[in-house]
């Protein structure tokens, strides 16, 4: 039963939402405090940019975030109000470097109007009190007493109905607020009011300003000396005080956002909704205000909000594109800009729409993300980028080795490549280039089969016919081992201080390598051909290894001999016919393993005992199809493994356990780690046809490769068979006079994300739908297209078109198209017919040939009864249908009747955003209050009115709006866990949020329930906010969440200290490793 679900963040939100500047960690230090919607993050400013402190979740959503000194403070103190009307004060705990709850408290009224603007929380500047604005004609007081702590909350009359905005002055003896509003005729004014806090009352202020710009809708207050307020309109700015009056006339514009730049407030930075920043200047003498000036900086992202940290830098905070943190330059740059943009901080909200596609055999999720001038495509998928910093075309490598000039040199300076008839030297030049280069004593003319560093300034080749050491100072041979005459080397391996190679006939040789000196110390002569070796030291001694791994062909089996006297201790047969091609011996976390890759692309691990060479555990993997080769390497001082194949894979551990995550790369033949001086903790790698040198992402974190567009993609789909994504998209044309909107159906390859066709469509005519189908009777793939026409003068769209494409030749082709009555919102393929939602009305069209043998869509039946039908899903002949208004219906389509009749609807009015089926009877479904619910077909009701009832089973409140459900996973599900029978939904929300939703059964959701309250009891939300509250189900009225579980609260479990673990798991009288292995089990479902 889909009854129970568990939903979790695979990537949490990027929307930047609220920021600001000040001394919050001590009194020394610069804080940027950025607010997410619901995530706090704290960042200190250093020299070398932002250092970040602190990430945590806020149970709630960020209304208002304002730094604030009240009187005997040394510091900062962080004001955070939330949409549900609570609010918490914030101060740094610089011990455990935390932030601790100062105050908090709720400012809900029973009765009142929420306003229609938003809320507006301000702080007096001289902190005599908190202002907020949460209810039309209510302006609610928090006064401090002279401590700085808060005093009862209290409300005061706000004869103005439509507030627009509202800030503190400063430099007024009385705390003194301006306010911005229309009136019903629609014109704006300002008026002051000063807050008589003994008489709880408004008293008319010093001055007032009537009939502003028509677009007038931000006030900024300016600091002393000079005081008064800036008035923001579209088309002018006006600077006002009791005493002075100054306005400029601008270009039109919507200023989104500003940020003071000096602490005089005669500078400041504006920013529009096409992402223009410009600086306005106050002109002053002394105090008295002469003029002001407004000049064009450059461009960004569109900002949401504007902090000026300190020496021109400042940071950028978006809601529609990536955040920025820019310099500003005092000489233009080329293009006349003075924007330098430092750094990027990636934002997929707002995901209007995304689709799952399984590209190389793994999920990934391609996003329409951004708005504006900002919108992109987003590809996330798990597992590891490479980022590659240098690359040189190479035919037929052979094997790859890095060498180091010396043993003591921390850095590599060598990087051999073999190649069939030949070895190349490649190294390091002082530009930072890789170029060729010679050692002496190394025989280039043949291939090398293997290469290593070795004790006393020494390095190591292997060749066919010998080992030579060579000084790695004056690179000339010191001495060389034969093999005997009519044998050849067929496979070597070596460490610092070993070398182990096989000859034919079953011929395994052990050499020691001593100061200028290789000694064969042991032969032996073994029943099969050897195919790998290993002897990666793994115990005490780094240098020296006590065991040697041995893969052999004809009876398919890995050995472990022990060193130096080379006798078997273990053989552990393979199985098959797929011989060992590579074997590893590793430590990762301490816990010893053998790795072995055979020639089909599986890997079999096993855990090792390093003193009785004991071989336990033994787990079988699937990586890929071609043979693999394992090599080790480090990155951030933690050892990893690398599985080079056609689905390369790094292996490492967690909590000491063996994962596995994908790399982002076509084939790779072999891989080794190149440290170098210039490209530290790289990675060298060797794909067909071609040599590169690359750094490593974090490891199983989400990866993001962003397809800038330049328009707003706002919905996706993928075509597997013509390998194309077809969106549609619009373009915002800004010319001097209007700005006009284009919409168009553009084709994009799957692999280069590049635009190959592109339709436009009608003036006003916006795409609404997208779906790739087939249709009875005909072979071909389409893509289908629902638009509707927008016109300026109609509340709802009274025509629209259904257009059918095929993509021939890589380009989009009419087929047919076919106009409605109405915005096509949603588009299914419905056993092979097309399955419409036009308006209230739910349409069947099926695929018809005309008889001059051209196609065409032929109405067959429909079903009327809904507000606006904007969501569709079904599954077999069951149609569910998401509502503007009336939530969720069941509708069925009879055959014979050729008919689609309504069977249960849920009587609840919940406005939706999104809708999915869980599974035949459980219906999930998105609204407009941040909520998830599910409801169950009752098929068993004992009556008509039961059956015809959806029951609501489950319910949550997730704080974010989502726009699409989709079935599908982010990660690899290893077939041996019973997790990868889990099912599961993805969603992608407005704050850049992607989240999973997993099915549980009800054994796993009775465990994880006990252990989420057992974690509430443990873990206090910041700001003293409640957990219980925050994930119940708010709309009119608030009821508790039931049947789902927050993952997040649940997966913050593996982050605890042990003694809190500890806690926990007395409580719930189960192991603290039971409840890690569980949780884990969990967290790989993202």
């Amino acid at each position: 039963m889909s009854v129970w679900n568990y939903v979790v963040t695979a990537h949490k939100p990027t929307n930047v939402t609220h920021s600001c500047v000040g001394n919050f960690t001590s009194p020394q230090e610069l804080n940027l405090i950025i607010a997410k919607c619901t995530r706090v993050e704290i960042h200190l400013l250093t020299p070398e940019g932002l250092q970040p402190l602190l990430d945590v979740p806020l149970y709630g959503r960020i209304a208002t975030l304002e730094l604030f000194r009240p009187h005997g403070e040394a510091q900062d103190l962080l004001f955070i109000a939330t949409e549900r009307y609570k609010f918490c004060v914030l101060q740094w705990d610089p011990e455990a470097s935390e932030v601790i709850t100062r105050a908090m408290g709720d400012v809900s009224d029973r009765i009142g109007r929420p306003t229609d603007n938003g809320q507006i929380g301000i702080i007096d500047p001289d902190c005599r009190l908190i202002g907020l604005h949460l209810y039309d004609s209510l302006f609610k007081v928090i006064p401090f007493d002279n401590k700085g702590q808060l005093k009862e909350a209290f409300n005061l009359r706000l004869e103005e109905l439509q507030v627009l905005d509202i800030k503190f002055l400063y430099g007024c003896p009385q705390p003194t607020i301006a306010v911005l509003y229309q009136d019903n005729k629609d014109a704006r004014h300002v008026k002051t009011y000063e807050v008589a806090l003994k008489e709880k009352d408004f008293i008319e202020g010093p001055w007032s300003q009537n009939n502003l710009d028509n677009g007038a809708d931000l006030l900024i207050p300016v600091p002393p000396p000079l005081c008064g307020v800036l008035i923001i309109g579209e088309e002018t700015i006006v600077y006002c005080s009791a005493s002075s009056f100054k306005a400029i006339s601008i270009r039109p514009s919507i200023t989104r956002a500003y940020g003071r730049v000096d602490a005089d407030g005669s500078r400041y930075l504006l920013s529009d909704f096409v992402g223009l920043l410009q600086l306005l200047v106050i002109m002053h003498e002394k105090d008295k205000v002469t003029g002001l000036k407004i000049e064009l900086l450059g461009e960004t992202s569109v900002a949401s909000t504007i902090s000026y940290l300190d020496n021109a830098v400042v940071y950028i905070g978006s809601s529609y594109g990536d955040s920025q943190l820019i310099k500003l330059n005092l000489q233009p740059d080329p293009k006349g800009s003075y924007v330098e943009v430092l750094e990027r901080y990636v934002n997929l909200g707002p995901i209007v729409d995304f689709c799952v596609v399984d590209l190389d055999g793994q999920g990934q999720v391609v996003t329409c993300s951004g708005a504006y001038k900002d919108g992109s495509l987003r590809i996330v998928r798990n597992g590891i980028g490479i980022n590659e910093q240098a690359s040189v075309e190479l035919q037929g490598i052979k094997g790859m080795w890095s060498l180091r000039g010396s043993s003591d040199d921390p850095y590599d300076t060598f990087l051999v490549v073999s190649f069939i008839g030949d070895t190349r030297i490649l190294a390091m030049n002082l530009e930072d280039e890789l170029e060729e280069t010679e050692i002496d004593g190394f025989c280039s003319e043949v291939q090398t089969l293997f290469c290593h560093d070795a004790v006393y300034n020494q390095l190591v080749q292997v060749t066919s016919s010998s080992v030579r050491l060579v000084s790695s100072i004056n690179r000339e041979l010191r001495h060389e081992w034969h093999a005997r005459s009519g044998y050849s080397i067929n496979v070597a391996t070596a460490n610092a201080t070993q070398v182990l190679l096989a000859t034919g006939s079953g011929h395994l040789i052990y050499l020691e390598i001593g100061d200028g000196i290789l000694t064969e110390t042991k032969h032996a002569q073994l029943e099969y051909d050897v195919s790998c070796l290993d002897l990666s030291p793994i115990g005490e001694n780094a240098k020296h290894s006590q065991l040697a791994a041995v893969g052999m062909w004809t009876d398919i089996s890995v050995q472990i001999f022990s060193l130096p006297d080379l006798n078997l201790i273990t053989k552990e047969n393979l199985g098959g016919e797929i011989i060992p091609r590579s074997v590893l011996l590793c430590s990762l976390e301490g816990v010893s393993y053998l790795l072995c890759a055979l020639g089909d692309g599986h890997l079999l691990s096993f855990l090792l005992n390093i003193n009785t060479g004991e071989l336990t555990d033994r787990k079988k993997v699937s990586l890929g199809t071609q043979p693999i080769t394992l090599r080790t390497f480090s990155s951030k001082n933690t050892t990893y493994v690398f599985a080079a194949s056609d689905r390369p894979t790094v292996i490492y551990s967690s909590n000491k356990k063996l994962l596995y995550s994908n790399v982002h790369l076509k084939e790779v033949i072999h891989m080794c780690p190149f440290n170098s001086a210039a490209f530290p903790d790289s990675l060298g790698i060797a794909k067909e046809g071609e040599l590169s040198i690359g750094t490593i992402d974090d490891i199983q974190k989400l990866h993001i490769r962003s397809i800038p567009l330049g328009e707003q993609a706002r919905r996706i789909c993928h075509q597997e068979q013509t390998r194309t994504f077809g969106i549609c998209s619009l373009k915002y044309n800004q010319s001097n006079t209007e700005e006009t909107e284009m919409h168009f159906v553009r084709l994009l390859d799957d692999q280069t994300y590049e635009f190959i066709s592109t339709y436009a469509l009608d003036q006003y005519e916006y795409g609404c739908s997208i779906i790739s189908c087939s249709f009875s009777d005909d072979h071909n793939v389409y893509y289908c297209i629902g638009t509707a026409y927008v016109m300026p003068e109609e509340n709802e769209p009274t025509k629209g078109r259904i257009l059918v494409f095929l993509v021939e030749d890589q380009k989009l082709q009419l087929i047919t198209e076919k106009e409605t009555k109405g915005s096509v919102y949603s588009l299914n393929s419905f056993n092979g017919k097309l399955l419409t939602a036009i308006n209230q009305k739910i349409q069947l069209f099926k695929w018809t040939t005309r008889d001059d043998g051209t196609r065409e869509l032929m109405p067959e039946c429909g079903h009327h009864g809904h507000i606006l039908a904007l969501y569709v899903q079904t599954r077999g002949d069951f149609i569910v249908v998401g509502d503007l208004m009336k939530s969720i219906s069941l509708l069925i389509y009879k055959n014979e009747e050729g008919a689609i009749e309504e069977c249960a609807r849920d009587y609840n009015a919940n406005w939706m955003s999104a809708v999915e089926i869980l599974d035949d009877d459980v219906y999930l479904g998105a609204e407009n209050n941040f909520n998830l619910f599910t409801v169950r077909k009752n098929s068993e009701g004992a009556t008509d009115e039961e059956r015809s009832r959806l029951e609501v089973v489950g319910e949550y409140h997730l704080g974010e709006f989502i726009n699409r459900f989709r079935q599908g996973s982010l990660v690899m599900q290893s077939p041996d866990s019973e997790m990868g029978q889990i099912p599961t939904v993805i969603f992608g929300t407005v704050n850049g949020v992607i989240g999973i939703i997993a099915s549980l059964n009800h054994e796993q959701y009775v465990f994880f329930e006990k252990l989420q309250s057992n974690m509430r009891k443990v873990i206090k939300g910041v700001g003293g906010l409640s957990h219980e509250q925050w994930r119940s189900f708010y709309e009119k009225k608030t009821v508790d969440a039931r049947n789902f579980l927050d993952g997040d609260l649940i997966e913050s479990f593996l982050d605890l200290g042990r003694g809190r673990m500890e806690e926990i798991s007395m409580s719930m009288s189960v192991p603290v490793e039971e409840l890690m292995n569980r949780v884990e089990e969990m967290a790989r479902l993202h």
